[in-house]
């Protein structure tokens, strides 16, 4: 199982980005795949989930950010707009390997790439 996180970057505050996440190894359509992000000295948090129709978002976040899968569900996105300092941290995209109900924390997922740094500058 591989999960390969892209599209993080250096990009002034107010500013946009959209991380890519492919993923492989075996099926994920029917499972949660997430975004989660650690910023220096601070433990690892939920930005956003996705599984089939329904999207959930940290409420630090609600409002700015968009996730997104494509049809076959191996691919997640997140479209990140009106980017903030505090936003800084690297990204990280996860998947459930299993059918489950929760969603928002870092025990909830079985795999995890290896993250993107995305730096947002004032």
């Amino acid at each position: 199982v591989q999960l390969q996180a892209s599209g993080g970057g250096l990009v002034q505050a107010g500013g946009s980005l959209n991380l890519s996440c492919i993923a492989s190894g075996r099926t994920f359509a029917n499972y949660f795949m997430g975004w989660f992000r650690q910023a220096p000295g601070k433990e690892r948090e939920f930005v956003s989930a996705h599984r089939w129709v329904t999207a959930y978002y940290a409420d630090s976040v609600k409002g700015r950010f968009t996730i997104s899968r494509d049809n076959a569900g191996n691919t997640l996105y997140l479209q990140m707009n009106s980017l903030k300092v505090e936003d800084t941290a690297v990204y990280y995209c996860a998947a459930q390997g299993k059918l489950g109900n929760s969603w928002s924390t870092v025990g909830d997922y079985a795999d995890w790439g290896r993250g993107t740094q995305v730096t947002v500058s004032s």
